[in-house]
């Protein structure tokens, strides 16, 4: 990547009504709060963070087949989708781009169903059970792996420019037995 650093943060169904739903379990936090405090941590950051919700499945797809060559990093809490969709979990298998699945709550302390999660085994790490914290977690977490590779690539291309020194100074240097 070149340029500034970009972070999709998504958020799956019902996720729309935070602050509302189950505050109890989710918090009091509004989705536009958080989107606000991940726009906020990525403008401190000096990063771009674009957040995108919806109820669609498809939507979803969509939205991370079109950014996939444009960001350094997504940020997923598929809602539901996270315990059945093979849809959303094929396509995050497909794509380079690392994700970090995020939860509000801790499923593994919830009911049943939510302690399987399809994305997880297909994500670079799940965060899960810090409430909107664990956005904030996530966002440092992709910062870091995306300036590691970033460094990594950096690097190889140092190290190649050397190789092609070395590379044409032998070729070019003259061999004194022959002289």
């Amino acid at each position: 990547m070149t340029g500034k650093i970009r972070i999709l943060v998504l958020n799956g169904p019902n996720l729309n009504l935070l602050g509302e739903r189950e505050p109890h379990i989710y918090g009091r936090i509004t989705l536009k709060e958080l989107n606000d405090q991940c726009e906020e941590w990525g403008r401190e950051n000096s990063i771009q963070v674009d957040c995108f919700q919806s109820n669609s499945e498809g939507a979803l797809i969509d939205r991370i087949q079109e950014e996939r060559f444009r960001v350094g990093g997504i940020i997923l809490n598929a809602g539901a989708y996270t315990h059945y969709s093979y849809a959303l979990r094929d396509c995050i298998a497909s794509i380079r781009v690392p994700v970090i699945e995020v939860h509000l709550s801790n499923p593994q302390a919830r009911e049943e169903f939510r302690k399987t999660s399809l994305i997880g085994p297909v994500a670079r790490g799940t965060i899960s059970g810090f409430g909107t914290h664990g956005y904030i977690l996530a966002l440092q977490a992709l910062k870091n792996i995306i300036e590691h590779v970033e460094r990594s690539v950096k690097s190889r291309k140092e190290m190649d420019l050397v190789d092609d020194a070395m590379a044409g100074r032998l070729k070019n240097r003259r061999d004194p037995g022959k002289e």
